[in-house]
Parts: C-alpha cells; sequence; structure tokens
C-alpha cells in the first residue's frame, strides 16, 4: 500500500521550495504513454501521486497488463498545476516498476521453455524506500517475491555458516523461530546440499553452482521430501534456462529489480 508519507516524499524530492516551472493557470487532462513493449506495473503509486494532488485519475491498466507503443496506462484529468507537478515522480515510478515487471516476465518465459513449475522469484536486493513497488511489479510480470523482509524467513548464509558450523547454524536458528518459519539454507558445494537438508533446512540454496553442479545437487536431494532446491548467485536472463533444466524448485534472481532498466514512458497533456 502507498501511503501519503511515501507519495509527499517524493514529492518534495522532485518539487523542492520554490516552484516556478508547473505555475500553469487552468484545468488540463493528461495521460501515461508506452513508448515501447513491455509489462505494466507501479502505475497504483503513480495513481497515489495524483490522488495526493487532487487529481482524478479516471482511468488505468491493471498491474501486469502487456503493452505496446502507444499504449495508454493511465489517464488523469484535473488543475494543470498539479497535474505537471504529479509528471515527473508518477512516470519514473511506473517507469522503474514496469522495466522490473517486463524483465521478470522475460526470465519466466526463458524458464517455461524447459520447466513449466520452477518459479522465478527476486531477493532483498531492492532500493532502499521503494521496496514494496519493486516486489509488486516482480508479481505483475510473473514472479514470486521471496522473502519481503528479514523476519518473513531465516536465510542462513555463508557468514552464519563460517561462524556456527553448518548444522549448528540449523540447530542455532531453528531453536529461535516459530514452527511457522520457514528456513533457507546456503550452500556452496555439491556435498553440502544433502548435509543441510538432513539437518533441518526447509530450502537449501544452491549459491553460485554451475548448471552441471546444480543438477548434481537436485539430484542428492532428491530423497529429502519436501525440501526444495533454490538456485541463486549472479543468474542473468540468458543463464535462466540451463538453471531451469536442472530441476531446481526455485531461481533466485537479484537483477530482476537491481539491473532492470526502467521501461520508456512518456506524459502527454491536454489531449
Amino acid at each position: 500500500m502507498i501511503t501519503d508519507a511515501q507519495v509527499e516524499r517524493w514529492l518534495r524530492e522532485d518539487v523542492g521550495h520554490h516552484d516556478v516551472t508547473n505555475q500553469v493557470p487552468g484545468e488540463t487532462t493528461g495521460r501515461l504513454v508506452a513508448k515501447e513493449s513491455g509489462v505494466a506495473a507501479g502505475l497504483e503509486a503513480a495513481a497515489a501521486v495524483f490522488d495526493y494532488l487532487d487529481v482524478a485519475v479516471t482511468d488505468r491498466l491493471e498491474a501486469g497488463a502487456e503493452i505496446e507503443p502507444g499504449d495508454e496506462l493511465l489517464r488523469v484529468v484535473g488543475s494543470a498545476r498539479e497535474v505537471l507537478r504529479g509528471e515527473r515522480v508518477a512516470v519514473n515510478l511506473a517507469g522503474h516498476a514496469s522495466g522490473i515487471a517486463t524483465r521478470t516476465g522475460e526470465a519466466v518465459e526463458r524458464a517455461r521453455t524447459e520447466a513449466d513449475d520452477v518459479a522465478i522469484a527476486a531477493t532483498r536486493k531492492t532500493t532502499p524506500g521503494l521496496r514494496g513497488l519493486e516486489k509488486r511489479a516482480v508479481v505483475a510480470g510473473g514472479g514470486d517475491t521471496h522473502r519481503l523482509d528479514l523476519s518473513h524467513m531465516v536465510m542462513i548464509k555463508d557468514n552464519h555458516i563460517e561462524e556456527l558450523g553448518l548444522e549448528e547454524a540449523i540447530d542455532h536458528f531453528r531453536e529461535r523461530t516459530s514452527f511457522a518459519t520457514k528456513l533457507d539454507v546456503e550452500v556452496e558445494t555439491v556435498a553440502d546440499a544433502p548435509r543441510a537438508a538432513a539437518a533441518g533446512a526447509d530450502i537449501v540454496l544452491l549459491d553460485n553452482m554451475t548448471p552441471t553442479e546444480t543438477r548434481a545437487a537436485v539430484d542428492e536431494l532428491a530423497d529429502y521430501e519436501g525440501v526444495l532446491a533454490e538456485a541463486s548467485g549472479g543468474i542473468g536472463l540468458a543463464d535462466v534456462p540451463a538453471y531451469a533444466a536442472t530441476g531446481v524448485d526455485v531461481i533466485s534472481m537479484g537483477s530482476l529489480t537491481h539491473s532492470a532498466p526502467s521501461l520508456d514512458l512518456s506524459f502527454k497533456t491536454g489531449e
């Protein structure tokens, strides 16, 4: 949910202390238009910006809609001054989110060439203050949010294992979590995958392994019913089919959020 406080911060950053640029009288209409094909996202945030400025949003697409150049994503009507004040913030938010949704959709499409049920998931590599926007954009593109914050799941990483040991780290965190909290345990070798599963991991994260190593680790985990295999670590769009073919349940990709280019959108008034 986008709050008024968020919108106020976004607008304050853009408008500054003395806005002369947007001192335009009268009423006008505006529309957000795609300049390239992709997947629409972030329109709830764009609409929230205009709502805050008392500009009426008369139409908008649903998140996840496929768009082509020239398609209209959102239409508004209201004070020309306020429409122009909200324009850049709305375009930036929607363009950023739509870029993430588009990249996620591309990853899902590539995964489906090899496996029908592998999940494409984001990570916590998000922009501070924009995690909600970015995670919703991943969902709009057909992906999975993974954990939204540290409280949603315990991820036992290399630093934990370095300090405590593999089995000891799993025991340590299992004792401190609810029965409803899953443990995702990062391993870096094929041999450590079944060790983690035997010690109580719910998910074994196969970190920075090649597709060949990943497949071998998945085979090692076959005897552990209910334990999921997750591939992660530097996986780009071109790598997705090879990892999807290994039999993993999840492919998690930081690049969905931290490297997606903004989708090219423009805002037209008075039309």
